[in-house]
């Protein structure tokens, strides 16, 4: 027996599996457009005579016994009560299995109807309640009291299968297949004003679509299928494990060895993908649906016609419609996500977007720029945009697109509109999400499908609050400066809040700016002013002008657009160069963003980084510093919120005096100085500290 592996492109299978001397035993679709199989070349024998007539004795028919081909060593009392048809075939069974990794188990085929299939080593069907059908079987799987795995005919395996995100009624379909980024799915869908563009990119994944079409399926090497119900036109990849799923049709299960995927009981899914490291679990039901990368879908929770990329986590509720980023979380029975666009979002209880003003259909959209959240109970009627970072409660009608005004509160109040531009910065939830969201990154296979920056601060959110800037000086000249509130889109902001706003959009742009010269002087022998210019030279022509976040990945929108004019004009010829150029902007990320804090440092500090002293730096340091100081000291001061009286009503309950409540308090929550967070920002205080003094010290004395 002699295993070898072979990269192919649209390599089509069925041509291999049915050759005389090879037997299938898996396949792995990880590189794009490159279909990776393994092989092991297995001399297969007719059956003997004795052997038929023991297999017989066992409770096994077939109408053409001259069809079964058998492996060395063949064990006929493996195989009892079987019913072969057409062309099959059958690996070794010598070797018991370990169920669940500790319960031996005799491999073989007992009680099953078994019709053109190849059958790899050390595998164990049992109870098979109907048949499996046109299915290639790698080694060491177990599919065990299961209904029916079969093949309706020719499958892409989900792959192509249309996908009508945010409009409801069409016009941004998302055609999906087993490596789709969240990067490409956004220019399909958001694209449309570029047709060339979105016929090309389509011809590109129609494709690779073309190269999964098969008639026979594959369940891979390590799959374990038990108590399910019927599987028609699936693809299984190794390792996955399929535990009382009900129905699931026409999908590819895109596991892995170093990133399972497991679909649990009562899951339901039509015209799906699900990627490595997902979990779809309890209930879930899935209609026209892409589960990307370390996603869970748990617990009741229902989708269709949406589009969910890494580490995202539903439950309980319901998604119609939706382009979900990554790291997506609704995690409450009575919340509906439709019609919308969002990444990094946290959905409260009762959140709820309606599209449902319509004369011509629901065909209105949102959008939610990344890292928001929604309180419970709020609603939002789209259309509507809502800025980056920003929190969101109560009802809102207006239609308001508050994209220039990133880490606002949007706020009802007295049934009216509120917003308070910036206050998100000095929130413990911004900071605390900011930093958690690396550490939730789950996936653990070696090829990630979307390129996430995870920057709270970045030429996207920075040029936002520049223009945010301007904007509100606009707002404030327009109505006078003595008013004590403004409108802006049917929004009512405070004077008070107007102010603060712009102040704090000051402190965050000093931080970023600030931070950023600083980084790239780290280290540097400062002796003349000399130094400072040309480690402050752009190392990329590419970074300048406006910035995209394209679900995840932050880029400039000029090499977003020379991607797209190669697409379109035909210069790229498969996905595998599309997704290599969007992993480049993503690795090139910080030298892309120098280039811009070099083209706009004039507009904020009022000189070229060219013309920059050892003076200039120092104020610059010290402004920095300053800035850093002040929003660590806003988180400070709202870290301690949580630890106030009012925090601590419902403990101690049968406590005697305040003291012993307090101390109830403390056991349960901790001391205030003693918080993790609270300890974060005060080291994060000192080590910036540090930092502005150090550049001080490096820098030459007149």
């Amino acid at each position: 027996m002699k295993c070898f592996g072979r990269n192919e492109r649209k390599f089509h299978l069925p041509e291999f599996v049915m050759s005389p001397d090879t037997h299938f035993i898996f396949s792995q679709t990880n590189n794009n457009q490159f279909t990776h199989h393994y092989f092991c070349m297995i001399t297969y024998r007719k059956l003997s005579g004795s052997e038929i007539a023991a297999l017989e004795a066992n409770g096994c028919r077939s109408a053409g016994w001259e069809l079964v081909e058998v492996a060395e060593p063949f064990i006929t009392d493996h195989y009892r009560n079987v019913t072969f048809s057409g062309n099959v075939r059958l690996g070794t069974t010598h070797q018991p299995i370990l169920r669940d990794g500790k319960i031996p188990m005799p491999t073989g085929i007992y009680d099953a109807t078994i019709h053109n299939c190849t059958v790899g080593n050390g595998v164990l069907i049992n109870r098979i309640g109907n048949y499996i059908a046109d299915y290639n079987i790698g080694d060491n799987v177990v599919i065990e009291n299961t209904g029916c795995i079969s093949m309706s005919g020719e499958s892409t395996f989900g792959n192509g299968v249309e996908v009508s995100v945010l409009n409801e009624t069409g016009g941004r379909e998302v055609p999906i297949y087993d490596c789709l980024s969240a990067h490409v799915a956004y220019i399909i869908a958001m694209y449309r004003h570029d047709n060339a563009l979105v016929e090309h990119l389509r011809a590109l994944i129609d494709s690779y679509v073309e190269s999964k079409r098969s008639a026979t399926g594959t369940i891979a090497s390590n799959v374990t299928i038990i108590n399910a119900g019927t599987l028609t036109d699936i693809y299984v990849g190794e390792y996955a494990r399929i535990e009382g799923a009900t129905r699931l049709r026409n999908g590819s299960i895109m596991s892995e060895e170093a990133d399972p995927v497991k679909v649990g009981p009562n899951v339901m899914a039509e015209d799906f993908i699900i990627c490595a490291g997902a979990r779809v679990d309890e209930g879930a039901v899935l209609v026209h649906t892409f589960v990307g990368q370390a996603t869970s879908l748990t617990r009741l929770f229902s989708a269709h016609d949406s589009l969910f990329f890494a580490n995202c986590a539903c439950e309980n509720g319901e998604s119609a419609a939706i382009f979900a980023g990554p790291y997506t979380v609704t995690m409450h029975k009575s919340s509906l996500l439709i019609a919308g666009m969002f990444s990094f979002l946290n959905a409260g209880s009762g959140s709820n977007q309606s599209n449902h003003m319509y004369k011509l259909g629901p065909i209105h959209q949102g959008v939610v720029d990344r890292g928001s959240k929604t309180t419970s109970d709020s609603y939002i009627l789209w259309p509507a945009h809502i800025g980056a970072f920003s929190l969101v409660m109560g009802r809102h009608v207006n239609h308001s697109d508050t994209s220039r005004l990133p880490f606002s509160y949007l706020i009802e109040n007295a049934g009216k509109s509120h917003l308070v531009p910036g206050v998100n910065l000095k929130s413990v939830g911004t900071i605390r999400d900011a930093m958690k969201w690396p550490k939730r990154d789950k996936r653990r296979t070696s090829r990630k499908l979307d390129f996430i920056n995870f920057n709270l601060l970045s030429p996207y959110t920075v040029s936002r609050m520049m223009d945010g800037i301007t904007l509100l000086d606009e707002i404030e000249i327009t109505a006078g400066a003595t008013s004590e509130f403004y409108s802006y889109q049917g929004l009512i902001i405070t004077a008070s809040a107007l102010r603060k706003g712009r102040d704090y959009y000051r402190m965050a742009i000093d931080k970023f700016m600030g931070n950023s010269v600083l980084k790239r002087l780290e280290g540097l022998s400062i002796t003349c002013d000399d130094d400072i210019r040309r480690r402050l030279q752009p190392t990329m022509e590419a970074g300048a002008g406006e910035w995209l976040d394209l679900s995840g990945l932050i880029a400039p929108k000029s090499e977003i657009k020379r991607l797209c004019l190669d697409i379109a004009e035909g210069k790229i010829d498969s996905l595998t160069e599309v997704n290599d150029r969007l992993h480049s902007l993503s690795v090139n990320y910080y030298e892309l963003e120098w280039t811009w804090v070099v083209e706009n440092f004039s507009r904020w500090w009022g000189k070229e980084c060219s013309e920059l002293t050892a003076d200039d730096i120092a104020a610059i340091a010290r402004r920095w510093c300053e800035s850093v100081v002040k929003l660590d000291r806003m988180l400070y001061d709202d870290a301690r919120k949580e630890f106030s009286s009012v925090a601590r009503i419902g403990f101690g309950l049968d406590a005697s005096t305040d003291r012993n409540r307090r101390h109830d308090f403390e056991q349960v929550r901790g001391e205030f100085e003693r918080d993790p967070f609270v300890k974060m920002v005060l080291d994060h205080i000192a080590a910036k500290t540090a930092i502005h003094d150090d550049i001080l010290a490096r820098l030459p004395k007149k």
